[in-house]
């Protein structure tokens, strides 16, 4: 039993762990953090690759589940979408849109690129590669379905309790996120069939890294400039960083040759990048600079080695594992 949910184990843990250690938003002395962040973040993503495998909604459904997981998050469990003064950020004053009283800079940031990227998509397709047999197969039953659920409740409802700043928003502004993230849901679980095949052939693995690694540097180098570069300047690069990653990555995967191997370097590119962002990245938590410089090495260093025994695995397993 424990090896057929050995993979479902690994990614509840290894979703906080990429994206909020790794990512270095968290020093290595808050890991008890990870009683809590791993019901919300790792229930999360087992709850959206299974939903989405059982349903053969393919990754078009669980980059959707994604973003609506993003939006549970930040809209209802957080409410850091609504809140202008959230983790001390002025979002008021930072492309701010009257009437829905979002900040149009943070949404497009804290949605795509660092939930439905970092904390579920990343970790879903390393873990897959680690294991390439059993890649596009649920790893849950019913009954352990039901409990990934009833863990992502439970983390959500103690973020929000821990919270120690709540912001309240409105009941119309809770029941849109609701309607949104149900909307992204329903989207998500539609069954899709093959898509049809595009002239050329896919580019190998290293080019899909070196392309996922510039598209990652363009996103947090960006997102390192806020408060420095004009906020709408900052939403446009956000929004054409993944306009030109979905256009690419959906043309590219219609191509002859295209595989869990490319798959897997988009994630590996994806988990570089939080490597290194997080040694520029201040702790949210207060902590000694010589503790948290030996913290984002070693994560760096586990992901580094994360990586090549995924990379590994896939190889033995490329030839007869299509994607």
């Amino acid at each position: 039993m424990v090896k057929r949910i050995a993979p479902a184990l690994g990614l509840f843990f290894l979703s906080p762990l990429i994206g909020e250690f790794l990512l270095g938003n968290l020093p290595v002395t808050m890991l008890v953090a990870l009683i809590t962040l791993a019901p919300l973040y790792g229930g999360g993503a087992l709850l959206v690759r299974e939903l989405a495998r059982r349903r053969g909604a393919g990754w078009p459904g669980i980059v959707l589940l994604a973003v609506a997981y993003g939006l549970v998050e930040e809209g209802l469990v957080t409410r850091s979408l609504f809140n202008p003064g959230y983790a001390g950020m002025d979002l008021a004053s930072y492309a701010w849109i009257p009437g829905l009283e979002v900040s149009a800079w943070w949404v497009t940031f804290v949605l795509g690129g660092v939930h439905a990227v970092g904390s579920i998509c990343v970790p879903i397709a390393v873990m897959e590669a680690l294991v390439p047999a059993r890649a596009s197969e649920p790893w849950l039953r019913l009954p352990g379905l039901v409990t990934a659920g009833v863990l992502f409740l439970l983390g959500a409802a103690a973020s929000a309790l821990f919270d120690p700043a709540p912001y309240q928003p409105s009941v119309a502004r809770l029941a849109g996120v609701v309607a949104l993230a149900g909307l992204l849901v329903v989207l998500g679980l539609r069954r899709r069939g093959p898509a049809a095949a595009s002239p050329g052939r896919a580019p190998g693995p290293w080019p899909v890294l070196g392309f996922s690694l510039v598209a990652g540097a363009v996103f947090w180098g960006a997102a390192m400039a806020a408060w420095t570069v004009a906020a709408w300047l900052l939403v446009a690069v956000n929004v054409a960083v993944y306009a030109v990653v979905c256009a690419q990555v959906a043309r590219w995967s219609r191509r002859e040759g295209w595989g869990r191997a490319q798959v897997f370097a988009l994630a590996a590119g994806g988990v570089l990048t939080y490597a290194w962002h997080g040694f520029p990245q201040p702790p949210a938590v207060p902590a000694d600079p010589a503790v948290d410089l030996a913290g984002n090495t070693a994560f760096a260093l586990a992901a580094l080695a994360l990586l090549a025994v995924a990379a590994a695995r896939l190889h033995s397993r490329e030839p007869a594992a299509p994607a």
